[in-house]
């Protein structure tokens, strides 16, 4: 099957949009070929500021609409108490809200974009998507990340070359219970090496302490950022430490 077809074969339906390339190019799909989408953001305290700016922005350049749910997901105890499934939990609780909504609207059907480059072992949130129905044309299509960065620049949108952003949530260990406080610590410490230069980073909480974990192309340049930051951030982080980004989570 391809993309085309899947919206002549589902005409209406909804978007859950992150503002990323993959659910970005899949709107763009979506108000292509089908006669009637719309795009929802949930927006929760796992999400930098700049995520939803960057989505209403793309919605906007590809005339959609664009609806916005405000969900206090740390009120999800599951959620709270951080355990290794914590994203199964996660995506229920926020799908859940999703799918309402979009019902709600009109929408009886919730796609999502997750595409064949993810790998469902890895990502216990995709066993949420299925048991609520929601689709991933992406993946069902074949369409790899890679091939969605080219027709995303092809399609001429800006955020073809955004680089993956996983929820603010991964940045502390499996086990840790998750806070507002320390969400804030991790968003004003990414925030800080963005306006720095730095891209394509993860910022990890280990304790008191960050582990920043950069590509291996800006190693140097974290460096030569590190000693200034570590001061802006002294009250966030008693030190901070450097990193390579693993193999395992960089884009291929």
């Amino acid at each position: 099957m391809i993309i085309e077809e899947f919206f002549r074969e589902n005409p209406v339906c909804a978007v859950a949009f992150s503002g990323g390339v993959d659910s970005a190019w899949l709107l763009h799909e979506a108000a292509r070929f089908g006669k009637q989408t719309a795009a929802y953001f949930v927006r929760t305290p796992f999400q930098p500021g700049f995520e939803l700016s960057g989505a209403q922005k793309t919605a906007r350049l590809l005339d959609v609409p664009l609806t916005v749910l405000d969900f206090d997901v740390l009120t999800v105890p599951e959620v709270a108490e951080n355990p290794s499934d914590r994203c199964y939990y996660c995506k229920k609780a926020l799908f859940s809200l999703l799918c309402g909504a979009a019902r709600a609207d009109g929408f009886p059907l919730v796609l999502d974009g997750s595409n064949a480059s993810d790998d469902a072992k890895d990502r216990p949130g995709m066993r949420a998507l299925r048991e609520l129905g929601v689709r991933s044309p992406l993946r069902e299509c074949g369409i790899t990340k890679a091939d969605i960065r080219l027709l995303a620049r092809d399609a001429g949108l800006p955020v073809w070359d955004k680089p993956s952003y996983a929820c603010l949530a991964t940045r502390i260990p499996a086990g840790t219970a998750v806070t507002a406080q320390d969400l804030g610590r991790v968003e004003r410490g990414e925030t800080a090496f963005a306006d720095a230069g730095l891209s394509d980073f993860r910022l990890r909480l280990r304790g008191p302490a960050g582990l920043l974990q950069v590509r291996s192309e800006q190693m140097e340049f974290a460096k030569q950022i590190l000693p200034e930051l570590q001061k802006k951030l002294a009250q966030d982080f008693s030190e901070l430490k450097l990193d390579d980004i693993p193999r395992e989570e960089r884009e291929t």
